[in-house]
Order: C-alpha cells, then structure tokens, then sequence
C-alpha cells in the first residue's frame, strides 16, 4: 500500500468518524430529558452514592463520637435525597394525583355512600365493660384492656 492510499484510507476513516459523531449528536438532541437523565444515572449515579458513603466511612475514623451521629445524619439525608432525585428523575415511583382530583373522589365516594343504608350500631354497657356493635364488627373496651377488637 502505498502513501497516497494509506492518506485516502485516513480521510475515509475521518469522514466516518465525522459522520458518526454527527449522528450521534444528532439523536442525543433528539432525545428527551427524562432519556438524557436516565443515561447519565446509569453512568454516574452509582459513583455518587459510593463517594458519599466513602466520606461517611472516612468521617468515622477521625471524628469524635459526639461530631459522628450529625455527620452521618447528613450523610444519610443526602443520599435519600439522592436516590429520591435519581428515582423521580429515572421515573421509578409514579406520580401523585393532583390534590384536586383527589378531593373529588373523596367528595364521590361521600355521595356514593349517602344512598346505601348504614348498618344498626348498638352499645352496651356494663360495669367498667362497654361494648360497641354495628354491622359484623364488635369494639369492646374495659378498665383492664382500654381496647379489644373481637
């Protein structure tokens, strides 16, 4: 093989790098947050959590035992808060109902129960014992056991 090929293979090489980088680029801007995030947590997200559990470890060996505790309740809070990020981020735990909604389906569940007939509710008392009956469920407190369900 001579010069000339060996530059020309070279630039052939170069000009796939080229086009590949662009491409790359290309469908990382194409691609969500939420995607970018979750890739850079699988390639760093782990690092972080091990440096910050090493500095709780290396904080334990020259610290004195009053400073220790505060120290690793730190640790301890930034590293749930950490995962919390990382896990809101990666979307491993759903989302809550907006508080509106669930103030409706309370308000439904209300509305839904205002047409059934409540079951009879009967109380007995008896010395120290009182007992509470409504439906199959039986409440029974006592000077001795404040509470016992039967």
């Amino acid at each position: 093989m001579t010069d000339d090929e060996r530059t020309a293979v070279r630039r052939s090489l170069a000009h796939y790098k080229a086009e590949i980088k662009a491409e790359l680029a290309r469908l990382e801007a194409a691609s969500s947050a939420k995607e970018v995030a979750g890739k850079s947590i699988g390639k760093h997200g782990l690092v972080y959590i091990t440096m910050i559990a090493s500095l709780g470890i290396i904080a334990s060996l020259y610290l004195e035992e009053a400073k220790i505790a505060a120290v690793m309740g730190l640790l301890g809070s930034s590293l749930t808060a950490l995962i919390s990020m990382l896990s809101n981020i990666a979307g491993a735990t759903d989302k809550e109902e907006k508080p509106e909604f669930a103030v409706i389906n309370q308000l439904i569940e209300k509305l839904d129960k205002l047409d059934r007939e409540e079951q009879p509710m009967s109380v007995d008392v008896e010395g120290g014992n009182v007992t509470v009956k409504r439906g199959d469920d039986v409440i029974t407190s006592s000077a001795d056991n404040p509470k016992k369900r039967g």
